[in-house]
């Protein structure tokens, strides 16, 4: 007569891994950047904060330049986008004056314009500005190009 031995199957006890507090997400430390676009048209305005919305940014909008450059000092954005015309204080002087204060300096700037001669190109870079893009303009390019001015600034 054969007896069977009972059989043990070994078992493993794992040790509980205690992590105190939750591990943060990096992902969520990011903050998206945001991006100031002021422009009297209120559908390029719109336009211009839809497509950047779409690509990840956070974007708000002054309807002239004013209300821009007090925007800027409250708001503290990464980036402008600035219409060169705007009624009362126009996108090249908000660009000057963002660029002749230490607080706001360092901030990129990038003009929208109509005006695509190379005199009006060559004003806007004088006055401060960091890119120069023509309307009607492709969004892409504009994604592209606010893209490369955060990534220079270090953003």
């Amino acid at each position: 007569m054969v007896v069977a031995a009972a059989s043990t199957v070994p078992t493993f006890t794992l040790p509980s891994l205690s992590l105190g507090a939750p591990v943060p997400d990096w992902a969520t430390d990011l903050a998206e950047p945001t991006i100031l676009v002021a422009d009297d048209d209120e559908t390029v305005r719109d336009l211009v904060a839809f497509k950047l919305g779409a690509a990840g940014y956070h974007a708000i909008t002054a309807e002239d330049g004013s209300t821009a450059l007090d925007m800027v000092h409250r708001e503290q954005p990464d980036m402008v986008i600035l219409d060169v015309m705007m009624p009362g204080l126009d996108g090249l002087s908000v660009c000057y004056e963002l660029h002749s204060s230490s607080a706001t300096s360092q901030i990129p700037v990038l003009m929208l314009s109509g005006r695509d001669r190379q005199v009006d190109i060559d004003l806007g870079l004088t006055v401060g500005a960091d890119d120069y893009l023509i309307k009607p303009f492709s969004p892409a390019e504009l994604i592209r190009r606010v893209r490369w001015l955060l990534l220079a600034n270090g953003e």
